[in-house]
């Protein structure tokens, strides 16, 4: 599932995976044919055969869910699965993800609701010869979903179960779910929640593999630093479609998918039909104390400066400050590591320079720290706010709110996303790119970057530990370009395409690894980086997005895809025989 998701107060990036009483285990997007009926994917603990069924073994583990495939004692019957081909009035509904730049043209959209489903579905395509994508949320940056290849689209919306697994003392989250219902359910529920990312119609599936995180990261690691397990749709090399579990144990013999999915980005492995989330560390069987304790409310300040007196000097002050900031306040167990700030400054034609700040308002001296944080990103920057506002709110209402995540114009849907890790401030020279490019004739009132709060209680994990490599960084750096009109495609390409590569111009226009930069981040896409008209580095996009984790990753790819059913233009490839 190549989606992506973070968090963010920009419109912009909320379309990705970006920098913002009933039973739990039941649907929460109403998509059955009767009321009351109950999504509930199978979760073997072993493997579900091709046909769909889960063997007698497999069934009893299952502590007391039953398959989405049968009818309920009531009579009434799941949803799903749904084929919908060309023709049919659902077809151009069901096509386009979020992104309205893609949009593919499979032979069929098959929309399933359990893991059986999903089974069936992999399994079809194997037989027919037929390229396969997993949708789940739809918030991919690139065409990895919408490629003209794909002749088969499986949509995973209607799989959105979030619960509790007593018998794993693991929390469920199936990938259709979104982090609005994610974090909904698990506060309301439980008080704990999990450090994704603040767009709330982001899906879960390709978030949480990708490595999501989130307001809270700094504070509580990746999403992934929480994943117990993973129950994936794998195709064996004789063409046969299973469903295997795989965990964090150390003594779990499929322990390296789990690894894989802890930062190795959607649509490589297989198709994950469930996730379960515990923090590493926890003990017991109380929930409530098996993942971070969900914030009271959130304090938010928020300062906005007008670009019309934003000066050269002004602006690089604040970038720097920013960076310098995080550079002296990202260490694991830093005071100030509930802190998540964000600067956004829009293409002069944007107007305005925002600056945002966000902690646990019931941290202690949660306002002192963020005056401090305030103070010291605009320090020696003579500049008079347009708006300077701080307000306390409940935090599941900053973290669902407002709701769809996505601009009132829902024709603005075009746009190309470019990121890249930062572990400390940007050069002088990158400094001045960027005031160059968002000062230029070609940006637009919908181009800009953001330059978003890292490192904190990630750094404190090994890059080996995970297959998020990025380990010792403290900002992610995000360039944007959104745009409505398919006939400005042309101009907005190239405008964020030049700012990049003027960025990175010291390392052939792409973030390489080094003492300032260090590659980019999977869950933001960004197919220029495998093509070398815009990648002229000499390193490849794979060692970007994964530096020395990559072989590890090739490793698991051939145990689990051997016949690369599951890939796209940024996947991870096998390696090479011998």
């Amino acid at each position: 599932m190549p989606a992506a998701n973070e968090p963010t107060t920009s419109p912009a990036l909320s379309r990705g995976d970006m920098p913002t009483a009933t039973s739990p285990a039941l649907s929460r997007r109403g998509m059955l044919t009767a009321a009351g009926a109950t999504v509930l994917g199978a979760s073997a603990t072993g493997t579900m055969s091709a046909a769909g069924t889960a063997s007698a073994a497999d069934t009893a583990s299952l502590s007391g869910t039953a398959s989405a495939d049968t009818a309920d004692p009531a009579g009434t019957v799941a949803f799903g699965p749904v084929t919908v081909r060309p023709g049919d009035p659902r077809y151009d509904n069901l096509l386009r993800g979020n992104n309205f730049r893609f949009a593919g043209t499979p032979d069929e959209i098959r929309v399933v609701a359990s893991t059986g489903q999903v089974v069936r579905a992999v399994s079809d395509a194997i037989r027919s010869g037929r390229r396969i994508a997993v949708r789940s949320g739809g918030h991919c940056f690139e065409n990895l979903t919408a490629d003209p290849a794909v002749r088969l689209l499986l949509d995973l919306s209607p799989m959105d179960e979030v619960g509790y697994d007593a018998r794993r003392r693991a929390f469920t989250v199936q990938p259709g779910a979104t982090l609005g219902e994610v974090y909904r359910t698990l506060m309301t529920g439980w008080g704990v929640t999990i450090p994704g990312g603040g767009c709330p119609e982001v899906g879960a599936g390709g978030h949480f593999a990708g490595g999501g995180y989130g307001p809270l990261s700094r504070r509580y690691g990746s999403v992934v630093d929480h994943l117990y397990g993973v129950e994936v749709v794998v195709a064996d090399r004789d063409g046969t479609a299973r469903a295997v579990v795989a965990t964090r144990e150390p003594d779990d013999p499929n322990r390296d998918l789990w690894w894989a999915h802890t930062g190795g980005g959607g649509g490589n492995f297989g198709v994950v039909t469930r996730y379960w989330l515990r923090s590493p560390g926890a003990t017991g069987t109380d929930p409530s104390r098996l993942l971070p304790p969900a914030p009271r409310h959130m304090l938010q300040h928020v300062v906005i400066w007008p670009w019309e007196h934003m000066t050269e000097q002004a602006l690089t002050g604040l970038l720097r400050n920013f960076g310098t900031w995080h550079e002296r306040n990202s260490a694991p167990g830093s005071p100030y590591a509930g802190l998540y700030g964000i600067l956004q400054p829009s293409h002069r034609a944007g107007g305005t320079v925002m600056l945002v700040a966000q902690i646990d308002a019931d941290l202690p001296g949660a306002g002192g720290m963020v005056n401090d944080f305030i103070a010291a990103v605009t320090a020696g920057v003579d500049l008079t706010p347009a708006l300077d506002l701080r307000r306390t709110m409940p935090w599941l209402h900053r973290m669902t709110w407002p709701g769809s995540g996505e601009p009132g114009d829902v024709l603005v849907r075009r746009y190309k996303i470019k990121a890249g890790y930062l572990r400390r401030s940007f050069t002088e020279t990158q400094l001045a790119a960027v005031y160059r490019h968002l000062t230029n004739a070609t940006g637009g009132q919908g181009s800009g970057m953001l330059l978003v709060g890292y490192g904190g209680q990630v750094r404190a994990v090994e890059p080996g530990a995970t297959a998020i490599a990025q380990r010792d960084v403290i900002m992610k750096a995000v360039y944007q370009t959104v745009w409505a009109d398919e006939a400005d495609d042309a101009a907005n390409l190239a405008w964020v395409r030049a700012l990049y590569r003027d960025v990175y111009a010291g390392t052939g226009g792409v973030p390489v690894p080094g003492d300032v930069d260090d590659g980019s981040y999977i869950n933001y896409p960004d197919a220029d980086l495998a093509d070398p008209a815009w990648n002229t580095s000499g390193v490849p996009a794979h060692t970007l997005y994964y530096k020395d984790n990559y072989p590890r990753l090739q490793q698991v790819k051939a145990r689990w895809d051997p016949r690369n059913v599951f890939r796209h233009a940024l996947s991870i490839e096998l390696p090479e025989p011998g």
